[in-house]
């Protein structure tokens, strides 16, 4: 009978493992779409193409030594092609013997390949974010290569020092010697996307014609608005699978009431973002801002993803609210500062991630603000280090931008070799 039970909760555990997974890959589609929506149109199809590839390029760099590096987790291709374990066969096998061998204490219990699907996943996010901080001007090509690194190495490395458990560099444990939580991400992924986007946008540069030599700041209109709408729709919806697959289980009571708990507090953190963001909009600029609305949504999903369990639903509705209201000011901020992000990544997923993290003691006892401090710091210095140093490096070899006669004609041309929009003639 126990062990009929543990394999039900084996099956329903992965089940769901699987699914959210699946949730957190559509969000790519989101990230593809938002982006789209929000760059021009002669650089429409580049940030499609960017989209695509990075998302294969994380999976296959997470799997063939990303995962090793984070958990090792052993998931090389070589493992996969030589050892009879790897298939699902295998796998079957060696869970039904643990289970007769040990004493089911019904804990989190699901496939090593539904864990992996997760992971990659949300290593393809983070990468995601750092694609429309450089849009519109940096080389397809030197971006990839980027992802190369980024999603094979540097994030593997600051994941393996949280989710891992690991030390960090032998020095101090981020968990066992600060207690740092991150329950889901704010910092782990957004945070780190958003470093790396930073290093890239400061080697890069700003567009041609943002900023004026007499420091006035030209706006550059996306798009497509309905567009990056959806894309936002389309994330907000797989931030349910993000947010609520990290609770790890489904099959019992307790757990059960934590998923539904979490999915309603990522709903209610978007919400208040919203909301937040539209009215500082309206008092600051006298209109109704749909990008930020846009971005104040995501803002509020950055917020309430370091902690979505233990808030109740009114103080995850703040927590996404404050993440609103810091994502206008941020966004104005670094466009004063003439660091270029035409999809506000750098706000949205850097300096409201941090205040994800920041706001995690205040629900959740077993936190500090030193211990979350201290891993948001070795975090983004890791991150923006190591990124900075790739970046320079591929600048160095092959360049990061385009010419400016193929940033004028637009990066769909120069880089893809055709328009999204063909038969649109302007620009």
């Amino acid at each position: 009978m126990e062990n009929n039970i543990f394999e039900l909760q084996y099956a329903l555990d992965t089940f769901y493992f699987l699914v959210c997974g699946a949730l957190v890959m559509w969000m790519a589609a989101g990230f593809a779409m938002l982006e789209a929506g929000l760059v021009r149109s002669k650089s429409t199809t580049e940030i499609l193409t960017k989209n695509v590839a990075l998302f294969a390029i994380a999976c296959t760099a997470y799997l063939v030594v990303g995962y090793e590096i984070m958990y090792d987790g052993g998931m090389f291709l070589k493992d996969i092609a030589l050892d009879g374990a790897k298939t699902a066969e295998g796998l079957t096998a060696a869970v039904l013997a643990e289970s007769a061998e040990a004493k089911f204490d019904g804990g989190s219990v699901y496939s090593n390949a539904s864990d992996f699907f997760f992971q990659v996943v949300f290593v393809a996010t983070a990468m995601s974010i750092v694609s429309g901080a450089v849009a519109e001007r940096m080389k397809l090509w030197s971006f990839l290569l980027f992802a190369v690194v980024m999603t094979a190495f540097i994030y593997p490395m600051e994941g393996s020092w949280t989710w891992g458990g690991k030390s960090v560099f032998g020095m101090y444990s981020l968990g066992d010697d600060f207690g740092f939580s991150d329950f889901a991400g704010s910092g782990i992924v957004h945070m780190a996307g958003a470093a790396a986007a930073l290093s890239g946008v400061i080697l890069l540069g700003a567009r041609k014609g943002k900023y004026g030599k007499d420091g006035k700041i030209t706006p550059i209109p996306g798009s497509n608005l309905p567009l990056a709408t959806l894309g936002t729709f389309i994330l907000w919806m797989g931030w349910f699978g993000f947010n609520g697959g990290s609770v790890l289980k489904l099959g019992d009571v307790a757990n059960a009431n934590s998923v539904a708990m979490v999915f309603l507090n990522t709903n209610a953190a978007a919400a208040g973002g919203v909301i937040v963001a539209l009215i500082v909009a309206r008092l600051m600029f006298g209109k109704a801002d749909l990008t930020m609305a846009l971005n104040g949504a995501l803002a509020g999903l950055v917020a309430i993803t370091a902690e979505p369990s233990t808030p109740t639903p009114l103080m995850a509705t703040i927590i996404g609210g404050i993440g609103g209201l810091i994502v206008v000011f941020s966004i104005i901020t670094l466009d004063k500062m003439k660091i270029d992000d035409p999809v506000g990544a750098i706000s949205v997923h850097g300096v409201v991630g941090l205040w994800g993290l920041l706001a995690v003691p205040l629900t959740n006892d077993g936190a500090s603000f030193f211990g979350q401090i201290m891993g948001a710091i070795t975090i983004f210095v890791w991150v923006f280090v190591t990124s900075f140093i790739v970046w320079m490096v591929i600048k160095m070899i092959m360049g990061i931008r385009v010419s400016e006669e193929e940033e004028y004609e637009g990066v769909d041309i120069g880089e893809c070799g055709m328009e999204a929009y063909p038969e649109f003639t302007g620009k």
